[in-house]
């Protein structure tokens, strides 16, 4: 007995000495696998890692368009009928609350694009131009993220870094902290030399972050902050650059492909045409934007060519309508080429089916229309970029900069560039010309919402919003838009004083004890 438990003492400890001389054996790096100690030290990872910023930056496009939009006075959510898209609908009637989809996915999506800025500033050395470029692209979009953070949200968490697991529970820091972040960030993305400058108004080969971008968010910041003179004095410089000017085509294509990196064109995603690989496009955003195809019917050829695929969703308020009509007249040159009444889509070759009936008060947006040209495979995948910021609103900026700062002349200058343009006479700066102007100039790109919030304006103009909803109804074709009445308690829709912030996502506060939810939510 003894000499068997011998034997299997001896087996075991040949065993386990066998294994631990070979331990170094099964020590074998992880394939697959980076870490900060071995990336981003090379020139083509700096380069890599700005481009994932783009990337990242476009991915957000959908939900930034689409819950900016439909919060403001411009449109109602659409669809063929009511629940159609009852998180647009939420957002557009203000009866959403701190869970909505739209608003959460829209602050995760500017903290991803913070944190994969964050990676850049806090990894990649400034030891060549590449690099020293990543660095100052990151400064931008971090800054552009938390622009918008503020401006809707008010004051939120400020990360400048990557957060280890014992910082994940950050509490809200204040206005004039995010604020001095996002002019602290624009500033030396500016003073880099690094942002890419287009050579002339005609060049169209630049399509990353240039200076007068940078400039132009900057502008905005101190604009938003009440420092007009700074605001002014910084959009002045890129009004005097020269590298952009209004678009000098027809009206109505600036915003589709055949306008692409024109002239005017700041700030586009790029999107590109490859027979091969149409799905790399696939997006819902030209789709939900169109009209609603299958409640109407082609009279004429001409609308063959068009998608025969679209929700309809987020279409113009006859208060936008009408506010054109006030300041242009019934056939004015910018209103007919951004809107088309029910009667001039009939005009043109297109009309309602009959017995059918859509959310719509008798208006289409034109500017936006969509061509099987664009998508040649499928209604999902357009090749049209995607547009963040054009020079009128440069313009525009400017112009009310000026004048809050006193310089009248300047802001007349500003504001009547756009009018000549639009084949409107000359008029006098004042607030209220400029906040229509915008209005107008700006409808649909995602602009208004935040400006009628800064003005304190956006009670008085959405408080009745989800009253009533317009139904475009056709029966034994006598085509009128009545107005169904789904929400009968004043509580449960319109703007409210708690709208001027919205709620911090629910999950944010279900995960961060730290997290105060904004007043009234």
């Amino acid at each position: 007995m003894k000499s068997k438990y011998y034997s299997l003492f001896i087996g075991a400890m040949f065993v386990l000495g066998t294994s631990t001389s070979c331990e170094h054996l099964l020590d074998i790096p992880q394939k697959g696998v980076l870490d900060y100690s071995s990336y981003y030290q090379t020139d083509e990872q700096a380069q890599a890692a700005a481009d994932a910023l783009y990337i990242q930056f476009k991915s957000m496009y959908y939900n930034y368009a689409m819950l900016k939009t439909a919060l403001s006075d411009d449109v109602w959510a659409g669809g063929a009928a009511r629940n159609d898209n009852p998180d647009l609908e939420g957002c557009n009637e203000f009866s959403f609350g701190s869970d909505q989809a739209f608003i959460r996915t829209n602050w995760e999506g500017y903290y991803k694009l913070i944190y994969e800025a964050n990676v850049i500033l806090n990894h990649i050395n400034p030891e060549s131009d590449v690099k020293r470029k990543a660095i100052a692209e990151a400064h931008f979009f971090r800054a552009f993220a938390y622009f918008d953070l503020i401006s809707m949200w008010g004051e939120v968490p400020l990360v400048d870094h990557e957060l280890s697991p014992d910082e994940y529970q950050i509490a809200k820091a204040s206005k004039a902290d995010l604020w001095q972040l996002v002019e602290t960030d624009l500033k030396d993305a500016i003073e880099s030399g690094m942002l890419e400058e287009k050579d002339n108004v005609d060049d169209n080969t630049k399509w990353r972050i240039t200076k007068q971008v940078a400039q132009t968010m900057l502008g905005k910041a101190y604009l938003w902050q009440e420092k007009y003179q700074q605001a002014a004095d910084v959009l002045n410089e890129v009004r005097r650059s020269g590298k952009y000017t209004l678009y000098p085509g027809e009206y109505q294509n600036l915003l589709t492909y055949l306008a692409e990196g024109c002239c005017e064109s700041m700030l586009e995603s790029n999107r590109i045409l490859d027979m091969n690989n149409t799905w790399d496009e696939f997006s819902f955003f030209e789709v939900m934007y169109h009209w609603r195809m299958d409640r109407l019917e082609a009279t004429s050829p001409m609308f063959y060519t068009y998608q025969e695929t679209g929700f309809g969703f987020l279409v113009p308020q006859k208060s936008l309508y009408d506010a054109f009509v006030a300041e242009e007249g019934v056939d004015g040159y910018r209103l007919n080429q951004s809107i088309k009444t029910y009667d001039q889509m009939t005009e043109l070759g297109v009309k309602l089916q009959k017995g059918k009936s859509m959310i719509n008060e008798g208006y289409f947006t034109w500017k936006r229309r969509y061509t099987k040209e664009e998508s040649p495979i499928n209604s999902s995948c357009s090749f049209n970029n995607y547009r963040w910021m054009r020079y009128a609103e440069v313009l525009l900026l400017a112009a009310e900069a000026n004048l809050m700062a006193g310089n009248q002349a300047e802001a007349n200058a500003c504001l009547n560039e756009v009018r000549q343009r639009a084949k409107l006479p000359f008029k006098e700066a004042t607030l209220d010309a400029i906040k229509i102007e915008k209005r107008l100039e700006l409808f649909c790109e995602y602009t208004r919402y935040q400006d009628i919030i800064r003005w304190k304006d956006a009670e008085n103009l959405l408080k009745h919003q989800g009253e009533k909803t317009p139904l475009l109804v056709n029966e034994n074709d006598k085509v009128e838009v009545v107005y169904m009445q789904y929400n009968k308690d004043p509580e449960r829709y319109g703007f409210k004083p708690r709208h001027y912030l919205l709620p911090i996502p629910a999950t944010e506060i279900r995960q961060n004890p730290s997290m105060v939810q904004n007043e009234g939510w």
